[in-house]
């Protein structure tokens, strides 16, 4: 495959200094295949959360950029990536979306694979000669590192460690975001997946843009109660904020007292967790681990945005896997508590129901404007999208620039990584 530089010689002109990114950014399927070459299989892309492989032999199907994988943890305990292609005449081995199993055996030929990608057996095996080695014919196997339960894979040997890829600061949030615990691991409770006709980028912009909540989500804000619905006036109090992380990823604080889910227990809870803390007094949880499970019902205050497909969501993962160069599959990931009340993990899931679920007040007007997005970019291909708001008064930050919450920071944060690995 060509070089981007040979492809795309001008990069400055698809996103330029300025902060304007081109309409055949959405729209050109040569710079999309492009994408998926020096972008998807070149970093650490996420996998799977390791609540999702409880046991030997879980497994569950995933994607790093277009090609399908199989996610397993194996007899010894190690997680393995492997792509999901027989290694004969290219079958998928799996199609069962997690599960749990002991091999994995093609159903064309009956090739049969090893939970670590080691191809195990083979039908009439005679007829490839004496000089066939099995173990040079396994599933392809990818590298895989985590990082406090998260997985990611990389088709890329030579990259940097998952730490120094994700950096101290965006460490430290994770840490922070997985307080939601309460005190107990944080497990997947379950998920849902939807299919957008939008190029993959305008998702990545919408996890760190709280410009548009307020116009987006007013039926959402009308559905909560006073405490939940001053919470959610962010862009009212002037206190949140938005913050470069380093290698495209971002923060986007909107609650900041909510960052560390261990400080202000003693402050007055929200009216609609009342309920929750008396049921499990009532089961006899003292008061100081009731407070700590009660704050962490209601999730952290900020948006996590790791370049280049997940984010962390005040309390759930979307995870974006690109299609084609007009469509993304989203998944909404619902987190709880393993091991702790539940009562808590019901509140979780209805709180997750109410705006990230199919029929929620939020993820279907998300994807009514993200489609609306992609069609609008059919007019006009000569006007550049702008994602220079922010940009007066941004400060310097830990890693990065930081502004207002409403700034656009985050996607040019997102953007300046894109530029540097399309031009490499």
């Amino acid at each position: 495959m060509l070089h981007a530089q040979e492809k795309f010689s001008d990069l400055d002109a698809l996103y330029s200094p300025e902060s304007k990114v081109a309409t055949s950014m959405y729209e050109n399927a040569d710079l999309f295949n492009e994408e998926m070459e020096r972008i998807f299989k070149r970093t650490w892309v996420w996998v799977a959360h390791d609540s999702e492989l409880a046991d030997k032999g879980s497994f569950k199907l995933s994607n790093v950029g277009l090609e399908p994988v199989i996610v397993v943890r194996d007899r010894k305990g190690d997680v393995n990536v492997m792509v999901n292609r027989c290694r004969h005449r290219a079958a998928t081995v799996c199609e069962v979306k997690k599960g749990k199993t002991s091999s994995f055996q093609c159903p064309y030929h009956g090739w049969g694979y090893g939970l670590d990608g080691s191809l195990r057996g083979l039908p009439y095996p005679e007829q490839y000669g004496e000089d066939f080695d099995k173990g040079a014919h396994g599933l392809k196997r990818l590298r895989t590192e985590s990082y406090n339960g998260m997985i990611f894979a990389t088709f890329n040997d030579e990259i940097e460690p998952l730490v120094d890829f994700l950096g101290t600061e965006v460490c430290r949030y994770i840490d922070l975001f997985m307080k939601q615990g309460g005190g107990f691991p944080v497990k997947v409770l379950g998920e849902h997946q939807f299919t957008v006709p939008m190029n993959w980028k305008v998702q990545l912009e919408n996890t760190t843009d709280a410009y548009h909540f307020p116009v987006v989500h007013k039926s959402f804000m009308q559905s909560l109660d006073g405490d939940a619905e001053e919470a959610f006036k962010f862009l009212d109090t002037g206190k949140g904020y938005v913050e470069d992380l380093g290698n495209g990823h971002s923060v986007m604080a909107m609650i900041p007292e909510r960052i560390d889910l261990d400080e202000h227990l003693d402050d007055p809870m929200e009216e609609r967790f009342l309920p929750l803390a008396q049921e499990l007094r009532d089961e006899g949880y003292p008061e100081d681990q009731v407070r700590k499970i009660v704050r962490a019902v209601g999730g952290a205050g900020f948006n996590l945005n790791l370049f280049p497909n997940v984010s962390f969501s005040l309390a759930f993962f979307r995870v974006l896997t690109p299609v084609n160069v007009e469509r993304t599959d989203i998944r909404h990931i619902a987190l709880g508590m393993e091991g702790g009340p539940a009562a808590a993990n019901r509140m979780r899931l209805r709180l997750h129901e109410h705006f990230q679920g199919p029929m929620g007040f939020g993820s279907p007007d998300d994807a009514e404007v993200w489609e609306r997005v992609q069609r609008g970019t059919k007019g006009g291909e000569d006007l550049p999208i702008l994602v220079n708001r922010g940009l007066i008064d941004e400060t310097p930050g830990a890693l990065g620039p930081r502004g207002h919450v409403s700034a656009e920071t985050g996607m040019r944060a997102a953007y300046k990584m894109w530029k540097r690995m399309m031009s490499l």
